[in-house]
């Protein structure tokens, strides 16, 4: 307990906005890149410098849109589709691998204005699935879609389809053997990767690879206040390595990895252990808490802490109605940013890190 509230004061602390850019932001914007086993050892100088690139580059995509009027909902799309496009991240290109060898990719969008959400689980062909989430949100009378009929779904409504080939990474699929090997699994083929440094191969990166003991929480979400006073959420992931039999986890699940109330005056994403995240209902249980008056950083921290005490570990970030981002975790680090009106860009990797 005593290393959880140290845990919490240091969050807290670490990305707090001035107390004059509290009052009244006209538009807000946080992100996270996933939390998990991230400590200063564990990363060299060049990975520190690339992480931190990363989320100043999704960070200032959704400045981009929120300070020109843009919606919330544009404002996570935009930023979350950067991250799915790094391969520092488990989200889209660079996403773990199942224990069959793929790459399945989850993604949910909640718009707090009227409570309208989408979807998508196990896509393998849709280059964003932030976009396809959306797009289940937008343009059918479904809140969520599964594998092929989800990639058809999102091929139908023009989005970008690639070959599965395009998400491969060679460190998250020497990852993925590790992971098998352990555990004495067959290992699956490796898949046709095209040639090194080729827009579908992967197999080079361009940024130091993170550190090995990083597990699955590579997830990315975002949560914004725009100038209309809408609230959003949008998480994306590639979920667990060597996962089998379909799992999914629970960034696709309403209220629990993706929520946003513009009633209860909240929007949240999640990352970490998603079985657990499902049954503590974490998102949508910060919400309820937040509507009856605690405060974003008490709320965030409480919900997972009681996810942790069923065994599950991770954090959230969390945006409420006057645009103030609060950030939780029960890790030892969790990439993360937030920009708002008049404040500049700011990111933290680890737990007990104080406002740059």
């Amino acid at each position: 307990m005593i290393l959880r509230a140290l845990i919490a004061t240091a969050a807290m602390a670490a990305l707090a906005l001035p107390a004059a850019a509290q009052d009244a932001p006209r538009w807000s914007f946080a992100i996270h890149g996933g939390a998990g086993v991230i400590e200063r050892a564990s990363l060299s100088p060049e990975q520190d410098m690339a992480y931190r690139a990363a989320l100043t580059r999704a960070l200032e995509a959704g400045k981009a849109v929120l300070e020109r009027g843009g919606s919330a909902l544009d404002a996570i799309q935009s930023a979350i589709q950067l991250m799915e496009d790094d391969p520092l991240f488990n989200a889209g290109r660079g996403a773990v691998f199942t224990a069959a060898g793929r790459n399945e990719l989850d993604a949910a969008v909640m718009n707090g204005r009227d409570r309208t959400a989408g979807a998508v689980a196990g896509l393998t062909t849709t280059r964003h699935p932030i976009a396809a989430a959306r797009a289940v949100m937008e343009q059918s009378p479904h809140v969520m879609l599964i594998g092929e009929g989800a990639d058809t779904f999102a091929a139908s409504v023009g989005l970008e389809q690639v070959d599965p080939s395009y998400f491969f990474t060679r460190r998250r699929w020497d990852q993925m053997i590790r992971n098998l090997t352990e555990q004495g699994i067959a290992l699956p083929p490796l898949p046709p990767v095209g040639t090194p440094g080729s827009p579908i191969g992967g197999v080079a990166l361009a940024e130091p690879a993170p550190p090995l003991n990083e597990r699955k929480f590579g997830t990315v979400g975002a949560v914004a206040l725009d100038q209309s006073g809408t609230l959003a959420a949008g998480t994306s992931t590639g979920g667990m390595t060597a996962k089998r039999w379909g799992r999914v986890g629970d960034v696709p699940v309403i209220g629990a990895g993706t929520y946003a109330s513009n009633a209860d005056g909240c929007a949240v994403s999640a990352t970490g252990d998603g079985e657990f995240y499902i049954r503590a209902s974490v998102a949508r249980d910060i919400c309820m808490r937040i509507a009856t008056g605690t405060t974003g950083q008490a709320a965030a921290q409480a919900e997972v802490d009681d996810a942790l005490a069923l065994g599950g570990t991770g954090g959230v970030i969390v945006m409420d109605a006057q645009g103030r981002p609060a950030f939780a975790m029960t890790t030892s680090g969790m990439y993360r940013g937030a920009v708002s009106a008049g404040v500049p860009a700011t990111v933290a990797i680890y737990a007990d890190e104080p406002r740059p």
